[in-house]
């Protein structure tokens, strides 16, 4: 079963010189209480711990603000912590996170998202965490993190390169040169909530909703605040949200969604994926543009500005 999720790959650096240091027996007994210390850092913060590959620990969150809270809450945890131990066994933590679809067959997990987050871990740094921009979006307002735009990078195994963001977690962390502030995300609640608007047209009726009236919900189901009565919409087909003042939205659905931007020949399709919502366009639910008979519901953005590039 495919799910969409938040996934972290946590990898101890410097396990190689302790192991010259202390030797192979007293350095993986080391190793093995850091990687079950960062087991529990995942539980505790409401992930499930998939699985540990030698120095490093895969993890897996249902959203991507436990996953931003639990990476950045065991860093400064570990930071505490290893200033107590002496030189010759100290080892630091790096991390890599993805959101995306997962696949989970018999307690493990496959899917594009676990690979991005072991290769993003692969190029961060001793006490990094990087992420993908996706993941940025969706974090929302996770506590004292502050994510630097890394800007576009290519990874392993990716045919396109991707927007990558560092993760910054030290309270006494310089923010000026730092993309989004989430700490401070209440302070401008008020002002971006009468910042946005978004206009939607479907079958000859417009309904607009406010910034302040996010998440706003597209399906079948009758609940939505968009109802789309048609049997190829899902019943909670896509969320949208309001992040770092623009429309968020995610794919909630069984067979995807698409949108197309006015002046762009080539549609985004999302499937369990997230989009910036901008200017106009069409999205069309369950089915491709190509199909005639596609549910298409049109849309207007105003008053959003993007913060994230």
């Amino acid at each position: 079963m495919t799910v969409l999720a938040t996934v972290i790959f946590a990898d101890i650096s410097g396990s190689v010189a302790l192991y010259e240091s202390l030797g192979n027996e007293r350095a993986a007994e080391a190793v093995a209480q850091l990687t079950d210390w960062i087991g529990t850092c995942i539980h505790s913060h409401a992930g499930r711990v998939v699985k540990k590959l030698g120095d490093g620990v895969l993890g897996v969150f249902g959203d991507a603000a436990s996953a931003t809270a639990a990476s950045s809450a065991m860093l400064r945890a570990h930071e505490q912590r290893q200033a107590r131990w002496p030189h010759p066994i100290r080892m630091d933590i790096r991390v890599g996170m993805a959101t995306g679809d997962i696949v989970e067959v018999d307690g493990d997990c496959y899917g594009d998202a676990v690979n991005v987050a072991a290769r993003l871990c692969e190029r961060s740094g001793p006490g990094e965490i990087w992420a993908t921009e996706t993941l940025v979006l969706l974090a929302g307002d996770a506590p004292a993190v502050w994510f630097r735009n890394l800007g576009a990078m290519e990874i392993r195994g990716k045919g396109e390169p991707l927007v990558l963001y560092q993760a910054e977690w030290r309270q006494d962390q310089e923010n000026e040169s730092l993309t989004v502030q989430s700490g401070l995300a209440s302070q401008f609640a008020t002002m971006d909530s009468i910042l946005g608007a978004i206009q939607f047209s479907w079958h000859g009726v417009d309904v607009t909703f406010t910034s302040n009236e996010a998440p706003i919900h597209i399906g079948r189901a009758t609940h939505a605040q968009l109802c789309i009565n048609d049997p190829r919409v899902s019943r909670l087909h896509a969320r949208i949200d309001w992040r770092n003042s623009g429309f968020l939205l995610t794919d909630l659905s069984s067979f995807g969604t698409w949108i197309r931007f006015e002046g762009s020949e080539s549609p985004v399709r999302l499937r369990r994926d997230a989009c910036i919502l901008h200017g106009t366009g069409d999205i069309s639910l369950g089915v491709s543009f190509a199909d005639p008979v596609a549910p298409i519901v049109g849309f207007q953005v105003s008053g959003n500005r993007m913060s994230l590039r």
